[in-house]
């Protein structure tokens, strides 16, 4: 499975898995103390849910942070349509 992060806006990502947008990845709080939460966009319940979910929301101190967690997810700051 190959994650990738599609920049929105500052502190806000799309999260593509296999070219499909499975989940949201925001920031919440000021620069130096935000929080970073990836949302699927999905209910699912846990046996269906993509690894590495257990459930539908997970937090993270940083971005990159939760790009390990993602497997490494590569940044892409726009999104591509097409």
């Amino acid at each position: 499975m190959t994650y990738r992060l599609f920049r929105l806006a500052p502190g806000s990502y799309d999260v593509l898995l296999n070219g499909v947008i499975i989940a949201s990845l925001v920031q919440s709080g000021p620069t130096n103390d935000a929080t970073w939460t990836a949302e699927l966009l999905v209910d699912l319940p846990p046996e269906e849910m993509p690894a590495p979910f257990t459930k539908a929301e997970h937090t993270f101190g940083s971005l990159e942070e939760a790009r390990q967690w993602l497997g490494g997810a590569e940044l892409q700051d726009t999104k591509i349509h097409g």
